[in-house]
């Protein structure tokens, strides 16, 4: 009998899939290879912030439901955190609002901010979460490509400005840009503000990677703007800085109206996440300016390390100004062992090829043929994974030169 049953998903969520992280971890797993695709740290974060961590479940603290917008402890830390490191005040009880991880941060956003067929600008390549969360809040993602130029990639502002028509509603910014390692310049900061201001658009920020900026470069919240103060909802997170990515909390600011909005669709997202954590995260954002610094040279070192390796192994590597993460280009590899430029086929056969395991830019890609040559690799890992990382990469050089490899 033919079955009339429709599809289980939804028309809106048809095109997402199972993600590329869990194929090629499983593949990592299957081949014995080292995991340098999904960007988790594989060691802890700062000892007493575990402890703090320890000492909230003992002391009963976090236990049971937290408030919903988030432990006064961490809503006063976070308002702290931001007008220390960026001369923003916002007020803990009606502008600070804690979510589990800036997943979820995002995704409020979005479904609160959103009419059904508003646009929402994002730079490609984009963290994947942002389609799905775009898609689910029946928005219409419209792409703006940012290409490599000078040996990083760029954001093109003519075409951001073109981009902008009487239906967008919402500008998505992520900088430090995951995954290019792009961190936008004042100057480009400066020409968005002017465009959201002048064309009357909300912004939402994704600055998880703040506090992992690398030489000249500088994180600058667009917050900080002339005009950007009341329409930008700013995301962060606990989980990259101080490499505790399971505890998940995130938090987001800006107006009471914005984060008033926000805190409607968490409501009924999460409700409340991540108990105990948020008391060890307060004390974490209390660590003295040392901390950070030595996290972001310890980092710096790891980015050098791999970039030399990879440019060893025959890769074009971009310059990684923030995150975590470094893209190259596979072409100069060679069309063989860059199976023509395309980066799932390299990414599927580079674990059996040189025991290391990548993620294909094109998945963070609407126009997939824009980021097919692109490989994104981690660097939050122990020094000595990423010695033999590049050690097996470099692999990749002497095949190059071999006849018919």
């Amino acid at each position: 009998m033919t079955s009339t049953a429709r599809p289980h998903l939804n028309r809106r969520l048809a095109e997402f899939g199972t993600t590329i992280f869990a194929e090629m971890s499983a593949l990592a797993v299957q081949t014995g290879s080292i995991n340098l695709g999904q960007g988790f740290p594989d060691t802890d974060g700062p000892e007493e912030i575990r402890e703090a961590a320890v000492r909230a479940l003992r002391d009963g603290r976090g236990n049971q439901y937290p408030p919903g917008p988030g432990i006064p402890e961490l809503r006063t830390a976070i308002a702290a955190h931001q007008q220390r490191r960026y001369g923003l005040t916002y007020d803990p009880d009606t502008q600070v609002l804690v979510t589990a991880g800036a997943t979820e941060a995002i995704a409020a956003a979005l479904l609160a901010l959103l009419e059904p067929g508003d646009e929402v600008i994002a730079f490609e390549p984009y963290y994947d979460s942002y389609a799905a969360c775009i898609a689910m809040a029946g928005g219409t993602r419209v792409p703006v490509t940012l290409r490599p130029h000078e040996g990083r990639f760029r954001l093109d502002l003519d075409e951001l400005r073109d981009a902008v028509t009487d239906r967008t509603r919402l500008l998505l910014i992520n900088t430090p840009h995951n995954p290019t390692g792009t961190v936008l310049t004042r100057e480009e900061l400066t020409a968005i503000a002017e465009l959201a201001v002048e064309r009357d658009l909300l912004v939402v920020t994704d600055e998880v990677y703040e506090h992992l900026v690398f030489d000249d470069a500088e994180h600058l919240p667009l917050a900080t703007f002339p005009g950007m103060r009341d329409r930008t909802v700013s995301i962060g997170s606990a989980g990259k800085t101080f490499s505790f990515t399971g505890w998940k909390v995130g938090w987001a600011t800006g107006s009471p109206s914005l984060v008033s909005a926000v805190r409607s669709a968490k409501q009924f997202l999460t409700y409340v996440s991540s108990g105990p954590f948020q008391y060890a995260v307060a004390e974490a954002l209390a660590l003295p300016d040392t901390y950070f610094t030595a996290f972001r040279e310890d980092m710096r070192v790891k980015r050098d390390l791999l970039a030399a390796g990879l440019a060893e192994a025959g890769f074009e590597v971009f310059r990684t100004a923030g995150t975590y993460f470094i893209t190259t280009d596979i072409r100069p590899l060679g069309a063989a062992l860059s199976h023509e430029g395309d980066g799932f086929a390299f990414c599927r056969a580079l674990p059996e090829q040189a025991g290391v395991v990548a993620i294909p830019n094109a998945v963070f890609y609407d126009h997939r043929e824009a980021g097919a040559p692109f490989v994104r690799f981690a660097f939050c890992k122990q020094t000595s994974v990423l010695e033999e990382a590049a050690k097996r990469l470099r692999t990749l050089a002497d095949r190059g030169q071999t006849p018919g490899a």
